[in-house]
């Protein structure tokens, strides 16, 4: 790169900043009540999941009949008790829920099915095994008193005894998820077999009621999703900053969803940010925050058709949302994309005035520079070649770690 190329491109974006002026707030949503003050021995959420519609092909489109899922939800924040929300958000028919069970495991590797079957609880729906959920809603269980640890595994086991039809999903959980032929929810493993890709169904969230002070949420893409992280070993990096914010007493959420948009639906790649953000960051249990790391697919995939000031008027109303929650909402910079296939000068120019305005307008109440974090010194448009995945776009899981580091963990406290 050029020294005049890089002056031309710093010219550039500082004419797009320019601009870029202070917007007037958002009014509140009607109906959303303000986050209250925390206290011990409350409900927060320690495990999360984003959900989307069906894939055309695999489980997810052709469902299940006369079986059990059993899925291995990796929790932040441990509790005395646990309750566990089921979604048919976007199933085409009343999903009946036959039986659903829970353990705790800690010593079994997350890539088997297999657990202490004198340890397997049932959890019920309002008194009753079985819960048939409506198309679009969800469910919360009845607490369950069951102690579990932080940084620690909960395994869901859910039966489904008639066809389900099109599954609510998650499409890039990096975990893998079993299927057993019948009702096998207190079964100890061997029944079950892996489910081919990495998909995770139905189960969308996992609280528990213990000291935790609270949940932050991190909403994004595939950056926030983990892509290109292993499966099983929980290395992206709401995981890895899950293990940071223990220390603050703090759950972590992830809401990132693989190729997800602020102002685009995009399929089993979610609804638009700005549309699911209620959901997904507001509704959660005990949220106080959001870490939000929305944009770069709207730059990239669009090659220049969604400007810096597109992104930063949808960046605009997460925030006016999050606050007429009663939530505090922090910006993260967008990471670099230099040499993969999407990128152009175009985007890079809309990429840098998004961070500029991040970093400098403070309509957000803290910065998590992410940039700083992966970018290589000697050539700041691209990602650290130690911690790029290959892709030039996705950091490898040593990048999520330097991700996690970034955090400034006063922001919570």
């Amino acid at each position: 790169m050029s020294d005049s190329w890089v002056q031309s491109l710093i010219s550039a974006i500082a004419a797009v900043v320019a601009v870029v002026q202070p917007a007037a707030p958002l009014p509140p949503e009607g109906g959303q009540p303000p986050a209250q003050v925390r206290k011990a021995g409350d409900w927060v959420g320690s495990w999360a999941t984003a959900v989307t519609e069906a894939d055309k092909t695999g489980l997810s489109a052709t469902g299940v009949a006369n079986a059990t899922l059993r899925q291995v939800t990796h929790l932040s924040v441990g509790g005395s008790s646990v309750r566990v929300r089921l979604s048919n958000r976007f199933g085409t028919r009343p999903l009946v829920v036959g039986r659903t069970t829970v353990v705790p495991r800690k010593t079994m590797p997350a890539a088997t099915p297999n657990v202490e079957i004198l340890q397997v609880l049932p959890i019920t729906f309002r008194g009753k095994g079985a819960v048939t959920i409506p198309v679009g809603a969800e469910v919360m269980s009845d607490p369950l008193a069951l102690p579990v640890a932080e940084d620690s595994d909960l395994v869901v086991s859910t039966y489904f005894p008639t066809a389900t039809g099109p599954l609510t999903q998650h499409p890039a959980g990096y975990a893998t998820a079993f299927s057993a032929y019948g009702e096998q929810t207190a079964g100890g493993g061997p029944q079950y077999r892996k489910v081919p890709g990495m998909a995770r169904f139905v189960v969308s969230e996992v609280d528990v009621r213990g000291t935790a002070r609270g949940a932050l949420v991190l909403f994004g893409d595939s950056i926030t999703d983990g892509a290109a992280t292993p499966m099983d070993k929980n290395l992206r990096y709401p995981d890895q900053l899950a293990d940071l914010l223990i220390l603050r007493g703090v759950g972590a959420l992830n809401a990132g969803i693989a190729g997800n948009r602020l102002l685009a639906n995009a399929g089993n790649s979610g609804e638009a940010a700005i549309g699911r953000f209620e959901r997904d960051v507001v509704r959660r249990t005990g949220v106080q925050g959001v870490v939000v790391l929305e944009g770069i697919n709207d730059i990239r995939l669009t090659r220049g058709a969604i400007s810096a000031t597109q992104v930063i008027a949808a960046h605009r109303q997460l925030i006016a949302r999050a606050h007429a929650a009663g939530l505090k909402a922090y910006g993260a910079t967008l990471t670099p994309y230099w040499a993969s296939p999407q990128y152009t000068v175009g985007g890079e120019i809309a990429r840098q005035a998004v961070n500029h305005w991040i970093r400098t307008s403070g309509e957000y109440e803290g910065v998590v520079d992410f940039e700083a974090a992966v970018r290589d010194p000697k050539q700041p448009l691209r990602i650290m070649p130690g911690y790029d995945s290959g892709d030039h776009l996705h950091p490898n899981a040593a990048g999520f770690s330097a991700m996690a580091r970034s955090f400034d963990l006063n922001l919570v406290g």
